[in-house]
């Protein structure tokens, strides 16, 4: 029922760019990197003049160490995002803002009093919302490749958790997205 609900939302999202009289369909593998993790998605992204929203699936691996809450945090999970970007031109090409949200549905296994006799293990199930602001610049490998290396800065919101709290806060992602561009001209 839930992804009857987030399909129709993406499509009615994409049909609303392709009705302008020129617009460009951005297929692409993304990847993000923070000093805790990596984030390896698909994006589909939709634009006309220097507008763009994008949708991308990712899935999230955590490796907090001792930066999190307990002595050691490491976790996965499936998540993803919706994101509005603005370039400086009208081509989608050079450089842009970009707004986005992620939500990331992660199991972290913690521990604390490691390699002692009172070593206590857990997991903990949570549900993170991680909103970011991205400056990147987008430009053509050949006539139909496109990448664009990001920098992002956002912060990591623990929504629910089941289980002991894990690490929150800040957060400094390096990143980039390569894919296929489709473009239309009505």
């Amino acid at each position: 029922m839930k992804l009857r609900y987030l399909s129709t939302l993406v499509l009615l999202f994409l049909f609303t760019f392709c009705e302008a009289q020129k617009y460009v369909l951005d297929v692409a593998f993304e990847f993000q990197a923070y000093p805790t993790g990596l984030i390896p998605g698909l994006r589909v992204e939709a634009a006309s003049g220097k507008h763009a929203g994008h949708l991308r699936l990712g899935y999230n691996w955590i490796r907090h160490g001792s930066a999190g809450v307990h002595q050691n945090e490491r976790g996965s999970g499936f998540g993803f995002s919706l994101g509005y970007k603005r370039y400086f031109v009208e081509t989608q090409l050079g450089s842009f803002v970009e707004l986005k949200s992620d939500l990331w549905f992660n199991e972290i296994d913690w521990q604390d009093n490691i390699a002692r006799p009172n070593e206590i293990r857990g997991r903990s199930d949570v549900i993170v919302s991680q909103p970011t602001a991205t400056f990147g610049y987008t430009f053509r490998l050949n006539p139909i490749t496109v990448i664009a290396p990001t920098i992002s800065l956002g912060y990591e919101i623990n929504v629910w958790t089941d289980g002991e709290p894990t690490g929150e806060g800040a957060i400094f992602l390096l990143g980039f997205h390569v894919g296929r561009r489709f473009e239309k001209i009505n």
